[in-house]
């Protein structure tokens, strides 16, 4: 059960969707932004949720920094209108879609977190090195020696003797002189050790260390089966997506996770097999290279709205 102030926070996310797509549209005339305003000053909470929003929608569509003034100017007529025209279905739609691929809304407020597509690294306060892979949210314990993985997927080496604790929704690890690699999704948690041995604990049922090259899913059921994995799980570290001899549509599904909007492709192409290594930095050249090197067509409804089908052969 969320305690009193829990519920405050979602229900001030919520919100603050709410008036950022408001104000989005170009609908929003001098009252609501004087709403807007009111509802910012009547509460803390508020104005920590408005501004989480905006730094996570900047990252999204590069809102302009003037929304993120304390005092908001009423929008003309005319800048109104312009906006939708510039905007359109392009804004309304992405929003949506944004506002549901964000959850859980713990990530808007996460100490560490990446948009869809972004990677960072970063080196903690005890030499530790920190990747956190695309649409990743992390919450940091400096001061306890801990992390948690709040969605998406990390790569935590950790030099030290000492233990350093990293939570996720499904389990605890503890990992010291190792190198592990986190992907938390709604069906679980998939565990790599890349090096040393990290200590694995589930919600559920007994522990154990997990060594160098295994594998291991954890879920609300406990511990699975442990397995080696391939090194080029891990090729995300480098910006690299790769694929052997992979069926298209589960290469898709893998590399949807790192292009925002909505990426369809015909189910007569999923079986397609793709080799290759393919650069995360620029999706668009991805896709145009998958149309060139199989028999599929790329058809772009919008920048966000793509769809592959089979090529069709002319006579």
């Amino acid at each position: 059960m969320l305690s009193s102030g829990q519920d405050r926070r979602r229900t001030a996310i919520r919100e603050a969707a709410g008036w950022l797509a408001l104000l989005e549209s170009g609908a929003a005339g001098e009252r609501e932004h004087q709403q807007l305003q009111e509802w910012r000053q009547a509460h803390a909470e508020h104005e920590r949720a408005w501004q989480a929003a905006l730094a996570l929608q900047q990252r999204f569509a590069a809102v302009p920094s003037r929304l993120a003034m304390a005092s908001l100017q009423p929008a003309d007529r005319g800048r109104r209108t312009a906006m939708r025209q510039l905007l359109g279905l392009a804004v309304v739609v992405p929003t949506g879609w944004w506002l549901t691929q964000t959850l859980p809304l713990d990530a808007w407020t996460a100490d560490l977190s990446t948009a869809t597509g972004e990677r960072r690294t970063l080196t903690l306060a005890d030499g530790s090195l920190l990747q956190l892979n695309t649409a990743t949210a992390v919450d940091l314990d400096p001061a306890r020696r801990r992390l948690t993985l709040v969605q998406g997927e990390l790569s935590l080496q950790v030099p030290s003797a000492e233990a350093m604790t990293l939570d996720t929704r499904f389990g605890v690890l503890t990992v010291r002189q190792a190198e592990v690699c986190v992907h938390q999704h709604d069906e679980g948690c998939d565990v790599r050790v890349v090096s040393g041995s990290v200590g694995v604990r589930p919600l559920k049922g007994l522990g154990l260390e997990l060594g160098k090259g295994q594998q291991l899913r954890l879920s609300a059921l406990g511990i699975g089966a442990i397995e080696p994995f391939s090194a080029t799980l891990l090729s995300w570290r480098q910006g690299v997506l790769i694929a052997q001899d992979q069926p298209l549509g589960e290469f898709l599904e893998e590399f949807s996770r790192y292009r925002l909007g909505l990426l369809r492709w015909d189910p007569a192409v999923a079986n397609l097999r793709v080799t290759g290594s393919f650069q995360l930095a620029d999706t668009d050249r991805v896709l145009t290279l998958l149309a060139a090197t199989l028999p599929l067509e790329v058809h772009w409804r919008t920048r966000f709205w793509v769809t592959l089908q089979p090529r069709t052969v002319s006579v």
